[in-house]
C-alpha cells in the first residue's frame, strides 16, 4: 500500500502540490500565530540596566489579575527586610525617574528623557567610573559617558539637568561607561539620598544579590518567605519587566489578537486543507472507481488515501516549522514597531505552537480524508463509474449539522456584538471572527447555494452572453458541486477581507472625528522632559490672548465594582481651563469642583457604576494606589470618550514620570498670530517645551487609536493572501482536469475563442455568487461594529475598498482559469482527448 500511495503521488504531481502548498502555508501561519500567543502568555524581558542582579523585587505589577499600566513604587524601608533574607550578600534599592540634560537650554535627548539613578545601582548593569569620582553630595552628578560626551562635560564642569520639571546645576563629578553590549537608556546617577528624594521617597525597585554559592531560586524563595505578598520577586528572564511598568498591560491586547486571528487561522487552514484535499479526491473519483472494480477493498483504498495524506501532512509540516517560526517574528516585529509591545520584550516560539501548527493540518488533512474519500471507498464499482462522471452528489446529514452550527455561531456572535459588548478594545474580538464563522458555513452549504443562484441568473446570461452563456450555463447546470468548490475559497476571501477592513475604517473615522469635536482648545504645549512643573500652567494663564489653560494627563485605571473591578480610562485637568478645554457639557455639579479628591464622569458610566453627584467612587489609580474620590459633576455622553476625569494634580504623581506632559490653551477670540509667538517664546524659556496646534493632540490620540492597526492589516493579509492561493490552486485543478473537455469541445466544432467565452461565462458567474455571498458574511462583522461604534448600519469608507477586494478576487478567477485554459488549448485538441 505504501508503493502503491508513493507511485500514486508521482503521477498526480498538480493536484498533490495544491494540496501540500494548502497544507505547508496553513501550517506555518498556525505555527506564526502560535508563537505569538505564547509570547504574549509568557510576556517576559531580559534586564538590561538590571541585568548583574539574578533575583529582583519590584512592586506588584497587577491588581485583581488584571495588568497596572503605570509604575507600582514600593517602600525604600523594603530594601532593609530584603537584606536580612538568607542567601542576600547586598539588596540595592533602584530608583528611575526623568534627568534630562541640556545644553545651550535644549536638551540632548530628543522626544524623551535620560534617565536618574542612585549611584548605588551603578554596579548592576554594570557601570564604572572612566574619570572623575563618585558623587558625594546633593549637587554632584555623574553622566555616562555618552551623554558627557554630547554634552562637552568632564569631572569638574557644571551642566544644567531638568528634573520634575525644573532645571538644577550640578557639578559633573565623574564620568561612567557600561560593560557589555547592552544598551539601556542614557542614565544620570545621584548620591543614593538625592536620588531618591528626586523621585519622591519611594524605590522602585530591589536587586538582590546572593552570598557566594547561593542559588537565585533559594534566594528568591527566602526573600519572597521574608517580605510576603507586598512585593513582587522576579527571576531570570522576567527580571526585565522592573524595568517597563506597564508593559504587562500589553498581554491582555497581545493574547486577544493573537488569539482571534489564530482561531479564525486554524478555521481557514482547516476549511483550506480539507477542500483542496477534498477537491483532488473528487477528481480521482474515476481512479477510485476503477481500483474498487478490478478487486480493491474500501479498506485498501482509505489506507492508500491515508497513506498519501500522512506523507503529504509530515514533509509539509517538518518544512513549515522555519517558515512559521519566520512568521512569527514578523508578526512581533509589526507588534513592536507600532508600540503594542516593547521592543525588549523576547519573543518566544517553543514547542507548543510548532506541535500546534502540526495537529492543525494533519487534523485538517485527516478530516478532510476521511469525508472526502469515504464516499469513493464504500461506493459499488459500477455506482462508483457513473458517479465519477456525474459528480453532483454533494448533500449529507452531517455537513448540514457542521454548515448550521457554524452559520448559528457567526450569527450569535454578530448578535453579541451588536447587543451584549460595549465599545471597547474587545469588541473586535467579537465582531471579527463572526464573519469567518459565518464564511464557514455558507462554504458548506456552496453547492445548493450556487446552484439556486445559477437558476436565478440564467434569465440574463442567456440575453447578454449567447453560445457562450449557454455553455456556461450547461456545465454550471450539471457540474455545480464542482463550481462550488470554486465558490467556497472566493467567498472566504471576499468575506474576511471585506468585513476586516471596513471595521478598521469604521474604527478609524470615529476615532478621529469624535476626538476632534472633544477638543476646543487652540494650542497644545508639549514637554519632552518628563513634564511640566507646576507653576507653568500658572504663567501660561498669565500670558496675554490666552483665555484658559489646562493641564491634560491621561492615564488607565480601575473602578471597584462587586462583579470585579472595571478598566476605565482616566484623564487628569485643571478645574480653571477645562470647560474652555475640552467639549464636557455639564448635566449635573460643575467642573469647577474638579480639585483634591474629586471626580468627574458621563451620565451613562455615572448609571453603570451606580453613583450620582456627592456620592463617592471607588477607584485603583494605574499604580495600583485606591482612591475614593467624591463625585462632583456629571457631563453628557460622547460614546467615543468614556473616560473619567480627575484633578491633574491628583491624578499626574500616580503616572510614570509624576507631571503633566501637556497644557491645554484656549485663546482669546480675534488674537490673532500675537498669542502664537508669545506662546512660542514662552515654550523656549522653557527647556524642552515644543508649541502645536491642538490638531496635534487629535492626532496622538488617533496614533494610539491605530497602534493595532498595522499588525491587524499584516496578519489580514497573511489570512487574504492564504485564501487566493486556496482560490489559485482550487481553479488551476479544475481548469487542468477539464482539458479533455475542452479538446471534445473543440473536436464537436466548437472554437478556441467559444472555449475561452463560455469559461469567462463561467468565471463571472462564479464571482456574482462569491461576490453575494462573501458580502453576506462579511455584513455580520460589519453591521453590528458600525451600529455600536457609530450608531449606522452602514460602515464609514470608501466604496473602493469593496471595489478592490471584488475586483481582486475577479482577477483571481479569470487569471486562474483562462491563463491555463488558453495554454492547454494551444495543443491539438486530439492530443488533449488521448492525454486524458
Amino acid at each position: 500500500m505504501w508503493r502503491l500511495a508513493l507511485r500514486t503521488l508521482k503521477f498526480r504531481r498538480t493536484s498533490f502540490v495544491a494540496t501540500f502548498l494548502a497544507m505547508f502555508l496553513g501550517a506555518a501561519i498556525v505555527i506564526g500565530c502560535g508563537g505569538l500567543m505564547e509570547t504574549g502568555v509568557r510576556m517576559a524581558a531580559a534586564p538590561q540596566r538590571l541585568r548583574e542582579a539574578p533575583v529582583v523585587v519590584t512592586g506588584e505589577q497587577t491588581y485583581d489579575s488584571s495588568a497596572l499600566t503605570e509604575r507600582h513604587r514600593i517602600d525604600a524601608g523594603l530594601a532593609g527586610e530584603v537584606a536580612r533574607a538568607d542567601g542576600v550578600r547586598a539588596a540595592v534599592p533602584d530608583v528611575s525617574f526623568p534627568a534630562t540634560v541640556l545644553k545651550d537650554g535644549k536638551p540632548l535627548t530628543e522626544k524623551s528623557a535620560s534617565y536618574g539613578h542612585g549611584w548605588a545601582s551603578a554596579r548592576l548593569t554594570p557601570y564604572t567610573l572612566a574619570a572623575g569620582k563618585t558623587p558625594v553630595t546633593g549637587g554632584e552628578a555623574v553622566l555616562d559617558a555618552g551623554l558627557a560626551r554630547r554634552a562637552g562635560a568632564r569631572p569638574g564642569s557644571p551642566v544644567d539637568i531638568v528634573v520634575q520639571g525644573t532645571a538644577h546645576r550640578f557639578r559633573v563629578s565623574g564620568i561612567a561607561e557600561q560593560r557589555g553590549d547592552h544598551n539601556p537608556d542614557a542614565a544620570v546617577f545621584f548620591t543614593d539620598d538625592r536620588a531618591r528624594a528626586l523621585a519622591g521617597g519611594r524605590i522602585d525597585s530591589v536587586a538582590v544579590l546572593p552570598e557566594p554559592g547561593t542559588s537565585a531560586a533559594a534566594v528568591a524563595d527566602a526573600v519572597r518567605a521574608e517580605i510576603g505578598d507586598r512585593a513582587e520577586v522576579l527571576t531570570g528572564e522576567r527580571r526585565g519587566l522592573a524595568e517597563l511598568p506597564g508593559t504587562l498591560s500589553s498581554r491582555r491586547t497581545v493574547v486577544i489578537l493573537s488569539a482571534v486571528f489564530g482561531s479564525s487561522v486554524v478555521l481557514i487552514v482547516m476549511f483550506g486543507v480539507a477542500s483542496t484535499l477534498g477537491l483532488s479526491l473528487q477528481q480521482r473519483a474515476r481512479e477510485m472507481a476503477l481500483l474498487r472494480a478490478v478487486g480493491s477493498t474500501p479498506k485498501q483504498l482509505r489506507r492508500m488515501i491515508l497513506t498519501e495524506t500522512a506523507v503529504l501532512s509530515v514533509a509539509s509540516v517538518l518544512l513549515a516549522l522555519a517558515p512559521g517560526y519566520a512568521i512569527g517574528r514578523l508578526l512581533f516585529k509589526v507588534l513592536t514597531s507600532s508600540g503594542v509591545v516593547a521592543p525588549a520584550i523576547t519573543y518566544h516560539a517553543g514547542p507548543l505552537p510548532m506541535a500546534t501548527g502540526a495537529a492543525v493540518t494533519v487534523l485538517a488533512a485527516a478530516g478532510a480524508t476521511r469525508f472526502a474519500g469515504r464516499r469513493a471507498a464504500r461506493t459499488e464499482p459500477v455506482a462508483a463509474l457513473a458517479e465519477s462522471t456525474a459528480g453532483t452528489r454533494w448533500f449529507s446529514l452531517p455537513r448540514l449539522l457542521l454548515a448550521l452550527f457554524f452559520l448559528a455561531n457567526g450569527i450569535g456572535l454578530a448578535i453579541a456584538t451588536a447587543t451584549v459588548m460595549e465599545d471597547g478594545p474587545t469588541l473586535a474580538s467579537t465582531a471579527g471572527p463572526a464573519s469567518v464563522l459565518f464564511c464557514v458555513g455558507l462554504a458548506l452549504l456552496a453547492p445548493g447555494l450556487t446552484k439556486a443562484m445559477v437558476a436565478l441568473l440564467r434569465p440574463p446570461v442567456r440575453a447578454l452572453a449567447g453560445l457562450s452563456g449557454q455553455l456556461a450555463l450547461r456545465n454550471a447546470a450539471t457540474a455545480h458541486v464542482r463550481m462550488a468548490g470554486a465558490v467556497a475559497p472566493i467567498v472566504l476571501l471576499i468575506g474576511i477581507a471585506t468585513g476586516t477592513l471596513y471595521m478598521q475604517s469604521t474604527e478609524n473615522h470615529v476615532s478621529r472625528t469624535s476626538y476632534d469635536q472633544n477638543i476646543l482648545a487652540d494650542y497644545v504645549l508639549d514637554s519632552t522632559t518628563g513634564g511640566f512643573a507646576p507653576g507653568v500652567v500658572a504663567t501660561v494663564r498669565a500670558t496675554p490672548g490666552v483665555a484658559a489653560a489646562s493641564e491634560f494627563v491621561t492615564s488607565r485605571g480601575f473602578v471597584d465594582r462587586p462583579g470585579g473591578p472595571a478598566d476605565a480610562d482616566l484623564r487628569g485637568v485643571s478645574a480653571e481651563g477645562v470647560r474652555q478645554s475640552l467639549d464636557l457639557p455639564v448635566a449635573a455639579g460643575s467642573l469647577e469642583d474638579l480639585r483634591g479628591d474629586t471626580v468627574a464622569l458621563s451620565e451613562k458610566k455615572a448609571r453603570e457604576y451606580g453613583v450620582r453627584v456627592g456620592d463617592r467612587l471607588p477607584l485603583h489609580l494605574g499604580d495600583g494606589t485606591p482612591l475614593r474620590p467624591t463625585v462632583v459633576a456629571l457631563y453628557t455622553d460622547n460614546p467615543k470618550q468614556q473616560y473619567l476625569t480627575l484633578p491633574a494634580a491628583t491624578l499626574a504623581p500616580h503616572t510614570g514620570d509624576g507631571l503633566p506632559h501637556q497644557i491645554l490653551v484656549r485663546t482669546a477670540h480675534g488674537t490673532g498670530t500675537e498669542v502664537h509667538d508669545r506662546l512660542a517664546a514662552l515654550a523656549a524659556r522653557v527647556p524642552g517645551t515644543e508649541l502645536d496646534d491642538s490638531s496635534s493632540l487629535a492626532g496622538r490620540n488617533n496614533q494610539i487609536q491605530q497602534i493595532l492597526v498595522s499588525a491587524n492589516y499584516t496578519i489580514v493579509a497573511m489570512i487574504v493572501g492564504y485564501a487566493a492561493i486556496t482560490v489559485v490552486n482550487t481553479l488551476v485543478s479544475v481548469t487542468r482536469k477539464r482539458r479533455a473537455e475542452f479538446g471534445l469541445q473543440r473536436l464537436t466544432g466548437a472554437t478556441r475563442a467559444q472555449v475561452i467565452g463560455m469559461l469567462s461565462v463561467e468565471g463571472v458567474l462564479i464571482g456574482v455568487v462569491a461576490t453575494v455571498l462573501g458580502t453576506l458574511a462579511s455584513a455580520t462583522t460589519i453591521v453590528p461594529y458600525s451600529l455600536v461604534k457609530s450608531g449606522s448600519y452602514l460602515p464609514s469608507g470608501s466604496l473602493g475598498i469593496y471595489l478592490a477586494i471584488v475586483g481582486g478576487s475577479l482577477l483571481l478567477v479569470f487569471g486562474a482559469t483562462l491563463l491555463p485554459s488558453w495554454r492547454g488549448m494551444r495543443s491539438p485538441a486530439v492530443e488533449t482527448v488521448k492525454a486524458a
